[in-house]
């Protein structure tokens, strides 16, 4: 598979991966309705991926697990999916916001759109840049704090208890389905800088991404540039949506760096490639494709087979607490 291959393959990675957060957010919708009507309306199946959509809570579930030593059972898949995305900045860098998270997909989407509408997309100036991307680490530094250091172990097994915590997944539908007005101009302005800055969320203000972009930093893969294939026609950095100047590094060891590939992909001469500091050869696109979507479903059927995937909430429960989730506040 050639480089440029490899770009086309994230493209349909990406929007297949969203497609089904979308049958999946469907789905979820049908199973919460049939316990809103009382049973009255067709029943499916929850479906557990839903659960990626709380990380906060899964930040808290990881803090329970190794505190003391238990996984969460009411929400078990929001663990599994934290540490599959965690597993795989290790190792391909960060890679899940390029190649399977739903809002980096949209962000790209907005900004390659905004390309077309506007003739280029617009830069911050660099000094301001710096401190905006201070933001989204802040962020996160704020989360670590109130529950990774502040939040005792016996709080911890409380809310984990809660019933606010059994339908947390069902307040996050919610969210999307009785959008506040609030939240309407939020995410209007959001995409609105969307269209004109690259990935502007992702870049700013997104407290996952900085997580994961931190744990990259240990990750053996790296985008690596040959000297002596290199002519410096400069087409990689001005490829890479996070704005690093990858033509004058021999190695990309950067938090901002998504593992998206643009890069390599627009190297005309092959002088780039993603690869371990061991191997010396240039190394197919393909097979960081292969390596992501292995860590991926890796992740999620080791999840399966060691019964920490399904909820342990039945039938019965939801009919109690689905109706009770609009009295339980935000």
């Amino acid at each position: 598979m050639l480089p440029r291959d490899a770009r086309a393959f994230r493209i349909l990675v990406q929007w297949a991966f969203f497609a089904w957060i979308i049958y999946l957010g469907v789905r979820f919708w049908f199973f919460v309705r049939h316990f809103e009507s009382g049973g009255t309306t067709a029943y499916m199946s929850r479906p557990p991926g839903v659960e990626g959509f709380l990380p906060i809570g899964a930040l808290v579930s990881l803090k329970h697990w190794v505190t003391n030593g238990i996984v969460d059972h009411v929400h078990p898949a929001a663990l599994v999916l934290f540490l599959t995305f965690v597993a795989m900045a290790f190792v391909a860098r960060k890679s899940f916001c390029s190649w399977l998270c739903p809002v980096g997909t949209l962000s790209e989407g907005c900004w390659k759109l905004g390309e077309r509408i506007f003739g280029r997309n617009f830069h911050i100036w660099r000094p301001l840049d710096i401190v905006l991307r201070g933001l989204k680490y802040a962020l996160l530094a704020f989360f670590v704090k109130i529950i990774l250091v502040d939040m005792p172990a016996q709080a911890i097994g409380g809310f984990l208890q809660a019933p606010y915590w059994a339908i947390s997944d069902v307040k996050m539908l919610h969210f999307f389905t009785n959008m506040s007005l609030t939240a309407i101009v939020v995410l209007a302005v959001l995409t609105g800088l969307s269209l004109l800055y690259r990935n502007f969320w992702c870049r700013y203000l997104c407290p996952y991404g900085a997580l994961l972009g931190l744990i990259s930093l240990c990750s053996p893969m790296a985008v690596r540039r040959s000297p002596k294939a290199c002519i410096g026609c400069s087409k990689c950095t001005r490829a890479c949506p996070s704005r690093i100047d990858v033509e004058k590094k021999s190695t990309v060891i950067n938090a901002e760096c998504t593992g998206c590939l643009s890069c390599v992909s627009n190297c005309p001469t092959e002088a780039l490639s993603m690869k371990p500091p061991f191997y010396r050869r240039y190394l197919p696109s393909w097979s960081f494709a292969v390596l992501v979507l292995t860590l991926f479903f890796g992740g999620v059927g080791f999840g399966m087979l060691t019964g920490h995937w399904q909820t342990s909430l039945e039938y019965q429960d939801y009919m109690r607490l689905i109706p009770m989730t609009r009295m339980m506040g935000p």
